[in-house]
């Protein structure tokens, strides 16, 4: 490959992010660490390191053997892992797309890893099929219409490769499996030589007549695409030591459901302090860090809600899960108020209500939907404008990749000292 063409490389943020955030690698291929993955989720900066952690053969054994087997899954797993774990790039993808993930989407993510329709979802299944669960993610890569297309045609050919006519093919297929990187992987690989412009290699004899579905890894120098055959702890969380299990719908849920409340207890955590609640307006500024408002309308938000707060009641973790499944339901919301309020009138607390009972099955307190009311309701006269809040907690599911995080330097330290001396005593 031509270094020029691989220096020229323009990173995408997850990319970036990604990077900035893996603390070991392997063979030249970077990893992200359970408590890695964690920090970049929650965290504007990693924590300060000297170097990568460069990982053995005997680092890998330990991994394999402390990861926890799918029947012993927590809420705490990525936190008591800590180091102990390592997460590949397209995993990396595929966990971002877990936090944003309506339990409703659960089952429909489930039956696309499992290609042969037997409710059950084995290794190989789970490693074909996995990065086309994140499609959305896939096409947030800053992709031009040409290489949308190539994606496109990747995306075809593999579930051909999944499906194929004879069964002679099939066990053709389960034997280059073996000796082979994963389909998923050089999907991914494509994906990314279309995205960055790198030329394809085909052979000057019979490839002309027949190319091949996918090329072997990329060698880039970031680290993201290098070929590598190593069990990541999902794998083995998944399909165990031997990667002989297999994946069955009501542990896929549980995982997805433990994920979702482990990053929703850290946040939760951070401004709890040790207490059972969050001040309300601790809860307006978890909502509001990852949007892309400025310093001044961030605080334009605060002071409305500062100024509206007759008592502090607090809001609990239960309340605050139940909101934030909510946002992961965003899209069927904004169908509903677009059906019920045709003319895009604003909204009261009952409709609201009623308008996330529909889309989600739950009911939100009365004391969340009044803050929420407090915070978003813009001349105090009960009425919300769901488009506004709609395009703000937009970004706030997305968890920054479409915006900057908000409040640095001087201006955060500035905005910092104003709140405090607002927030009652």
């Amino acid at each position: 490959m031509d270094d020029e063409l691989v220096r020229a490389v323009k990173l995408t943020s997850r990319e970036r992010r990604f990077i900035k955030f893996a603390s070991v690698e392997y063979d030249g291929q970077l990893y992200m660490t359970p408590q890695d993955f964690l920090e970049s989720v929650v965290e504007q900066e990693p924590r300060p390191r000297l170097k990568r952690r460069q990982l053995s053969n005997k680092d890998l054994d330990m991994i394999r053997d402390s990861t926890p087997a799918l029947s012993q899954g927590s809420t705490q797993m990525f936190r008591n892992l800590r180091d102990k774990g390592i997460v590949s790039y397209t995993e990396y993808l595929f966990l971002l797309s877990i936090l944003t993930k309506p339990q409703t989407g659960f089952r429909i993510a489930f039956n696309m890893f499992d290609t042969d329709g037997n409710q059950r979802v084995d290794k190989n299944e789970f490693l074909v099929i996995r990065r086309l669960m994140g499609g959305k993610l896939m096409y947030d890569r800053e992709t031009d219409e040409a290489t949308r297309q190539v994606l496109m045609k990747l995306v075809a050919r593999s579930v051909l490769v999944i499906y194929p006519d004879k069964k002679q093919k099939q066990q053709e297929l389960e034997a280059k499996k073996k000796s082979s990187p994963t389909f998923m992987e050089k999907i991914f690989s494509h994906a990314w030589k279309g995205k960055h412009g790198v030329p394809e290699v085909v052979s000057r004899e019979e490839d002309k007549k027949k190319q091949p579905v996918v090329d072997d890894y990329v060698d880039d120098e970031q680290g993201l695409q290098r070929k590598h055959m190593v069990d990541t702890t999902l794998i083995v969380h998944f399909f165990g030591k031997k990667g002989k299990a297999e994946l069955r719908f009501e542990g896929f849920r549980r995982f997805m459901e433990n994920l979702q409340t482990e990053v929703l207890e850290l946040e939760f955590h951070e401004f709890s302090k040790g207490h059972d609640t969050i001040t309300e307006v601790d809860f307006a500024k978890i909502l509001l860090r990852y949007t892309y408002l400025n310093t001044n309308e961030y605080d334009m938000y605060l002071d409305r809600l500062l100024d509206r707060i007759k008592e502090e009641k607090g809001i609990t973790f239960e309340e605050f899960r139940v909101f934030c499944q909510f946002l992961n339901n965003l899209e069927d919301f904004a169908i509903a108020m677009r059906m019920y309020t045709l003319a895009d009138h604003p909204i009261s607390k009952d409709e609201f209500i009623r308008a996330v009972k529909i889309c989600t099955g739950t009911n939100l307190s009365h004391h969340l939907v009044r803050t929420v009311f407090q915070i978003f309701d813009e001349d105090g006269d009960g009425q919300l404008s769901y488009r506004e809040f709609i395009a703000i907690m937009k970004d706030r599911i997305h968890r920054g990749f479409k915006s900057y995080a908000k409040n640095e330097g001087w201006d955060a330290f500035k905005s910092c000292v104003k709140q405090e001396m607002k927030t009652p005593v």
